[in-house]
């Protein structure tokens, strides 16, 4: 793995490890700042917040500024947002911290995905995204558990301060391993944010919201699912997570590879898998064998589906693809947030069991968008092939008409 590769993905699994480990230390943060657990729970929110404001904001502000200087300013200000939360005196103060430190995320993953697959070679695009996503999948199954342990031993206020120093020491490597390149060549604002005219761009957004929206309700409430309908203690909670984290890490470069070789039919082809195993999920979890295996293989699937999803953003929105990737991060954030609620209002209604079939039938939402985009990639193929057959008998006429020398112009100017 290169290098700066390796570098920003180390910021990716500190960034991450930063925004889950909250949900570990959330009762020793509320007994020790005095305040409920629910209201320690907006700390959650207020990352969230700081993802959803600062992708298009921050990534619209920032557009001209050479990547270097951008990198390590994103960098510093996600340290600086950790040291707050690990020094804050009072819950004002942390939910403040947590929001800082989640305001630089989506701009960050949006310019090191836009970096790494700048000097990715030609068919490597996907495959680069998913070691960037592999960051994330460590923080979730090792950052996240790791920095709980480190919670509960030596108080709430370590973790953060250990996520601080990953970050200042993954931004050693950056400096060490980017280069300087000027800034990115970009338009007017006006003319960053008309990319979202196109409905490619659009569509592939949409694709990323409503094709995780099903998965992402099921793995926001994994805990009442495996105690309450699959019957597991709620001390193997770790162990399915650890699970779900292992397949997610097999997922991603499954996907990465897939979407190299043909990126929107393996693209389609997962999410009508991912939305069949959902399904198959209401009989499945009744059993813990089975409930089991159902977490490895949503684990494989969940995140195979992502580095073609981030790669189709980048390949419809060249005008303006790190705005298109921060904005597509900022709407991933919007989904996971309904998720929760919709997750919570079918527990407190027909049960927890019937996330699976809601989940699978959000899913085919997802892969219909997937089917759409599929086919407009295909009709325009269709059209170009067309159009390259005209240009070829249209001068092969004009030979026989009005001589050789007039044709080979119009053929230059067809091409």
């Amino acid at each position: 793995m290169p290098l700066l590769v390796f570098s920003l993905m180390l910021v990716v699994f500190g960034l991450t490890t930063g925004e889950f480990v909250i949900a570990g230390i959330l009762p020793e943060v509320a007994h020790d700042l005095s305040v409920p657990v629910p209201a320690a729970g907006l700390l959650v929110s207020a990352y969230a917040l700081g993802m959803i404001v600062g992708g298009p904001v921050v990534t619209t502000l920032t557009a001209r500024l050479p990547r270097r200087p951008l990198v390590v300013g994103l960098v510093v200000t996600s340290i600086a947002g950790n040291v707050a939360s690990a020094l804050a005196p009072a819950y004002p103060v942390l939910l403040a911290g947590r929001f800082v430190a989640g305001l630089v995320v989506a701009t960050f993953f949006a310019v090191a995905i836009a970096t790494a697959v700048s000097t990715a070679p030609p068919g490597r695009h996907a495959s680069t995204v998913a070691k960037l996503t592999l960051g994330m999948n460590l923080g979730i199954i090792a950052g996240t558990p790791l920095g709980t342990v480190i919670g509960q031993h030596l108080g709430w206020r370590a973790p953060f301060a250990t996520v601080a120093a990953i970050a200042a020491a993954a931004l050693v490597l950056v400096l060490v391993s980017m280069p300087n390149q000027p800034a990115p060549v970009v338009g007017s604002l006006l003319g960053e944010l008309r990319v979202f005219t196109r409905q490619d761009v659009v569509l592939a957004i949409i694709l990323t919201a409503a094709g995780n929206l099903g998965v992402v309700t099921v793995f926001s409430f994994l805990a009442p699912l495996a105690t309450d309908v699959s019957g597991f203690s709620a001390q193997a909670v770790p162990a399915l997570l650890l699970l779900y984290g292992t397949g997610a890490v097999l997922g991603n470069f499954l996907g990465g590879w897939l979407a190299d070789k043909t990126l929107m039919p393996s693209l389609t082809m997962l999410l009508a898998v991912l939305a069949g195993v959902l399904a198959v999920g209401w009989p499945a979890s009744g059993h813990q064998v089975s409930a089991g295996v159902l977490w490895f293989v949503l684990g494989v699937l969940a995140f195979a589906i992502i580095p073609g999803m981030q790669t189709r953003v980048l390949t419809t929105a060249q005008a303006a693809p790190t705005l298109a990737v921060a904005v597509n991060a900022s709407g991933f954030q919007l989904a996971a947030a309904f998720a929760g609620w919709l997750g919570g209002r079918i527990i407190d209604g027909p049960g927890p069991r019937t996330i699976y079939p809601v989940a699978a039938a959000l899913t085919v939402a997802g892969l219909l968008v997937a089917l759409s985009a599929l086919r407009r990639d295909r009709r325009r193929a269709a059209a170009a092939q067309s159009l390259g057959a005209g240009s070829v008998s249209a001068p092969a006429a004009s030979v026989s008409s009005r001589g050789a020398g007039i044709d080979r112009g119009s053929s230059s100017s067809a091409k």
